[in-house]
C-alpha cells in the first residue's frame, strides 16, 4: 500500500468511526439521511433514521422508501448485504447482524450472510436478528426476540429463539411517515 492509499485509508477510517457517529447524533432527519448517503447507505424516499443509529460497513446497507429506523439501533453490513424494504418499522435498540463468530470453528473465525427484511415488516424494540435471515413481507417480530431462522410472510414471531406465535391479518395499506422533532 503506497503512502497516498494509507493516507486515504486513515482519513476514511477517522471519518467512519469518529465523524459519522457524531453526525448521526444530530437532531436533524435531513442531515442524518444526507450523511448516511455520503457514507454509502442507500436510502429510499421518505425514510427516517432517528438519532444514534450505528452503521457498520454502510456500503452494504440499503433502506427502502418510507421506512423508519429508530434510535439506538445497530445495522451491520460487514458479513453481507443488509436490505431493508419499504414501509419497514424498526423500533429502538434493535441489532441486525450480518456477521458473527462460528461457534464450531477451532480458531473462532467469523462467518456472515445477508439479512433481507421485506416490505411492511414491523420489528419491535430490542430485537436481535442474526446473519442469513429473511423476514417475509408483513411479518411482525415481538420485543426482545432473537431471530435465528427465516420468518414467513405475515407471521408474528416472538421469544428466544423466535417462534411463530400468531398470524398478522392486516391488509398492509399504510405508509410510514415518522419524523419526530429532535429525535
Amino acid at each position: 500500500m503506497n503512502i497516498l492509499n494509507k493516507i486515504k485509508f486513515v482519513i476514511y477510517s477517522f471519518s467512519l468511526f469518529i465523524i459519522f457517529p457524531i453526525m448521526m447524533w444530530l437532531p436533524s432527519h435531513f442531515i442524518r439521511r444526507m450523511v448516511a448517503r455520503s457514507f454509502g447507505v442507500q436510502i429510499g424516499k421518505g425514510s427516517s433514521i432517528l438519532r444514534n443509529v450505528k452503521f457498520m460497513s454502510p456500503l452494504n446497507i440499503s433502506i427502502g422508501s418510507q421506512s423508519v429506523v429508530n434510535s439506538e439501533c445497530l445495522l451491520d453490513g460487514r458479513g453481507g448485504k443488509l436490505i431493508i424494504g419499504n414501509n419497514v418499522d424498526i423500533a429502538r435498540e434493535t441489532n441486525i447482524w450480518t456477521q458473527e463468530h462460528d461457534p464450531n470453528d477451532d480458531y473462532h473465525k467469523g462467518k456472515g450472510g445477508s439479512v433481507i427484511i421485506e416490505d411492511y415488516v414491523w420489528i419491535a424494540s430490542r430485537v436481535t436478528i442474526l446473519p442469513n435471515i429473511r423476514i417475509g413481507r408483513g411479518a411482525v417480530v415481538a420485543s426482545g426476540a432473537v431471530v435465528t431462522k427465516d420468518v414467513p410472510p405475515m407471521a408474528i414471531v416472538g421469544g428466544v429463539p423466535a417462534q411463530i406465535i400468531g398470524q398478522r391479518k392486516s391488509h398492509l395499506k399504510y405508509t410510514l411517515n415518522y419524523r419526530p422533532l429532535f429525535q
